[in-house]
């Protein structure tokens, strides 16, 4: 079985103690607390898990995050969101509104001509899929007037 973890002295007792009594929210008092009886210990990973009804890959997660970077490793934010993002949400939706404005004017835009501007916008070469993608994020499913072809058709019939 591993040995032990071991608590980095980033705080004495007295701060690690108030520092656990002051967390802001429960989950952040469950990775405090998962410090303080690693410190008052020595108790095995997979005891303090059992202790607070987490994992035991949790527990040496929260312990190597204050053992590297102290009290504040706990405050990092989780792996959410939009990691993968080539533009911010807002750069996206500027891009997208100045599309609209040509589309309003009566030109038609598909991906394939979308493509050149985005590369240009992000700064280098994107797949096709990404200009799907990017259209589905914003919910605009098509850019531009319907094609001609519905409209001279109608016209055909009428002539008959």
């Amino acid at each position: 079985m591993r040995k032990p973890a071991q608590i980095q002295p980033w705080q004495t007792p007295e701060e690690m103690l108030t520092w656990l009594k002051e967390a802001p929210t429960v989950a952040a008092y469950q990775k405090r607390l998962a410090v303080w009886l690693t410190y008052l210990g020595p108790f095995y990973a997979q005891e303090v898990a059992n202790m607070l009804g987490v994992s035991k890959q949790a527990v040496w997660l929260w312990l190597g995050q204050y053992n590297s970077h102290g009290p504040a490793g706990l405050g990092r934010k989780g792996r959410g969101g939009r990691r993968w993002s080539l533009l911010s949400w807002e750069a996206e939706a500027t891009l997208l509104q100045s599309l609209e404005n040509r589309a309003a004017g009566g030109q038609r835009l598909t991906a394939k001509q979308l493509l050149p501007e985005v590369n240009r916008a992000v700064g280098h070469e994107v797949s096709l899929w990404y200009v799907y993608a990017l259209l589905r994020r914003h919910q605009c499913r098509k850019l531009g007037p319907r094609p001609r072809h519905i409209k001279a058709k109608r016209e055909v019939q009428e002539e008959f």
